[in-house]
Order: structure tokens, then C-alpha cells, then sequence
């Protein structure tokens, strides 16, 4: 019996033999398992937190700047001054902005006030593109009432210039997403975000001239944002930046952008004209003050181009007779039916018509009123 004990012996230890290595590499495979889970669990938690993974908007947000922002330019204006004592010739920087690419071919559009300073004999505006390089910009023209301008660089043609995409401003709706892009205190491009705060706001213009029609928006608007696009949130311009209201001079949560409907309605004018083309009555007027001083009703007419508009249709202009006596002009109190109180009033109504158009006067002349039918002319 012992030795038949001592036969079965190997083979029961083969058997927990075999079996043991048997565990030992299932219980391999569940570590490494194991592993594998744990490793995909702590991926999973890396990928969550912020800074690791963006959200689908910010991505969205990120690809719309790095699209854009070669459109974008850095504007700077410089006069030449002469030092009285040592006549040398030195440059005075006078201001810093920013600027949009219309086309292709090196129009550059911009805020009118941004380059105001450098308009002189002895100035220069200089442009600042994407890849760092700079170039001297053409002063192609501006309309100063509404605050914009037209530049032209002519770069060599190795540089490709990348023209922002455009859209429209009518089809805007309060509380939609915007981008800002600009130079903000001269630094690099610079992205804010924000919303469309409100439609149709009015603000002064450089010229004092209201300009109609404004976006306003929270977006960060800071000096040298000036003349930078405003977007729509598919990276398209819908404005440009213009203005702020802060009575401090920074930011204080309300920015203004100039629809770019009416840009693209100028730009194109400037562009052929140097100016914007404007229906024309042909005449002079005396300022608001006169009638208030006077206690006139109307607008009163100073002077009359010869052969113009208003001159072929028999407006009288202020004169001063053989006596030295001022004998006032025609004074304008209405035009289409609609009252005229002052010169901005006037202006208001011709910038809704066109050349060629006809508008209805009535003037009050040696105090009588009467109508007049004058055809619109142009002031190019």
C-alpha cells in the first residue's frame, strides 16, 4: 500500500502543479485588466479637466480667431516735426488703431478718427499685418460723418492678403454671439466676446453729425480696438468698433460698431471718389444758432452754388445790399411735409434720397411761405 501511495504522490502534485500555473495567468490577465480600466478611468478624469479638453463652443471660438485674425491690421499714424534748435527732423506718433481687410488687392478699411491726425502733407499711416511686416499706407479717402476711412497698401507679392469675410447687419437680433478683434493699447491682436447688446442707437460723430444705426455690444472695447471688426459668431463682419461710452475714457460695458451695411455702401463710393457721394441741395447754410438768435422758425439759406440745385429751382441765398443792410435768404421749414429745425434735420432727409430724386421745399421768403420742387444733384 506505500508503495502505491508513493506512485500516486507525482501525479497529484503534477495536478496542483498544472492547475496552480493555470491561476497564476488568469490571475495576470486580471491585473493587467485591472490596469488597463484604471488607466482609461484616470485618462477619462484628464480629459475633464479644464485645461485639458476645451468645449465644442471654445474650440468654435478659438478656430474662429486663428480664421480671422489674418484680416486683421495694426494702424499707427505718425507726423514729421522739425526741432526748432537743431533742425533735425524727427517723427511724432499720433495715434494707434486697428483696421479690417476688404479685399484682396490691399483696400483696408478703418475708423476715420484713427487715422484723423495723420491727414497732412507731413504724415504717414502705417500698416501692421499678420505675419509682422509693415507697410505705408495710401489715405484713399474717408466720410468723416460716419466715422470711416479707406487705406491702401500695395505689398510685395509674396504677400498674400486674406480679405474678412462679410455679412450683413440688417438680419441682427439682440442677444446673439459676437467676437471683437483688435490692438487694444497697442498690443497683439486681441479676441473679446460678448453679445449683441442693442440695434439702432445713435451717436455723435467726429463731426458732431449723428450716425444712425449703430450696434451695441458688451464686448470689450478698448482704445486701439478702434477700427477692428466686429463678428458674427461664424467669424463673418457684421461692424466696426468705433466707439465707447465710459466716463472714465476705458471700457465700461457699452461699445458701439458701425453696421457694415453702411460700410458697404461707402467703401465702394470712396474708393471711386475719394469721398462719399452724397445727394446735394447745392447750398450753404447759417448755423442753428442764427435761427435761434433771430427767433426763426426754419433753416436759413446762406449761400447758392451757381447752376445747382437749388439754384436752377430759384432758391434765394442770404446777401448783404448796396446799403451794407443783411437781407436774409429763404428759410427752410419743411421738406417732403416733414419739419425742419435744424441743419442735422436737413441732412437727416437728403441722405435718404438719391441723386436725381425730387424733394418738395417750403421756405419762408419776405414772410410768406411758398413751394418749391428742387432736383437732387451730388456733391462729386
Amino acid at each position: 500500500m506505500i508503495r502505491e501511495r508513493e506512485n500516486i504522490m507525482p501525479i497529484t502534485t503534477a495536478y496542483r502543479t498544472k492547475y496552480s500555473d493555470v491561476n497564476e495567468n488568469a490571475l495576470s490577465v486580471v491585473k493587467v485588466i485591472s490596469m488597463s480600466v484604471s488607466l482609461l478611468l484616470f485618462i477619462s478624469l484628464v480629459l475633464r479637466t479644464p485645461g485639458w479638453a476645451l468645449r465644442p463652443n471654445e474650440q468654435h471660438t478659438i478656430d474662429t480667431f486663428e480664421l480671422v485674425s489674418p484680416s486683421v491690421v495694426y494702424i499707427t499714424t505718425v507726423t514729421l516735426k522739425e526741432d526748432p534748435w537743431s533742425f533735425s527732423v524727427f517723427e511724432v506718433p499720433q495715434g494707434t488703431g486697428s483696421g479690417a481687410i476688404w479685399s484682396n488687392d490691399g483696400y483696408i478699411v478703418t475708423n476715420y478718427h484713427v487715422i484723423e491726425g495723420a491727414t497732412g502733407p507731413n504724415a504717414t499711416i502705417q500698416v501692421t499685418l499678420d505675419d509682422r511686416s509693415v507697410h505705408e499706407a495710401h489715405l484713399v479717402g474717408f466720410e468723416m460723418d460716419k466715422d470711416v476711412a479707406v487705406l491702401k497698401i500695395s505689398p510685395p507679392g509674396t504677400t498674400n492678403l486674406r480679405a474678412i469675410e462679410i455679412s450683413k447687419s440688417t438680419t441682427l437680433k439682440i442677444g446673439q454671439d459676437v467676437l471683437a478683434i483688435g490692438t487694444p493699447f497697442g498690443l497683439d491682436r486681441t479676441l473679446t466676446t460678448g453679445i449683441v447688446s442693442g440695434l439702432g442707437r445713435r451717436i455723435q460723430s467726429v463731426t458732431g453729425r449723428p450716425i444712425d444705426g449703430m450696434i451695441q455690444t458688451d464686448a470689450a472695447i478698448n482704445p486701439g480696438n478702434s477700427g477692428g471688426p466686429l463678428l458674427d459668431s461664424d467669424g463673418k463682419m457684421i461692424g466696426m468698433n468705433t466707439a465707447i461710452y465710459s466716463p472714465s475714457g476705458a471700457y465700461a460695458g457699452i461699445g458701439f460698431a458701425v453696421p457694415v451695411d453702411t460700410i458697404k455702401r461707402l467703401v465702394p463710393q470712396i474708393i471711386k471718389y475719394g469721398k462719399a457721394k452724397k445727394a446735394s441741395l447745392g447750398v450753404s447754410l447759417l448755423d442753428d444758432y442764427y435761427s435761434k438768435r433771430l427767433g426763426v422758425p426754419g433753416i436759413i439759406v446762406d449761400e447758392v452754388a451757381p447752376g445747382g440745385p437749388a439754384g436752377k429751382a430759384g432758391i434765394l441765398p442770404t446777401i448783404v445790399d448796396e446799403y451794407g443792410r443783411i437781407r436774409l435768404g429763404d428759410i427752410i421749414l419743411e421738406i417732403d411735409s416733414k419739419p425742419v429745425r435744424s441743419a442735422d434735420d436737413i441732412l437727416d432727409i437728403l441722405e435718404s434720397h438719391k441723386e436725381g430724386e425730387t424733394i418738395t421745399l417750403t421756405v419762408l421768403r419776405k414772410s410768406k411761405k411758398i413751394t418749391i420742387t428742387v432736383q437732387l444733384g451730388s456733391n462729386v
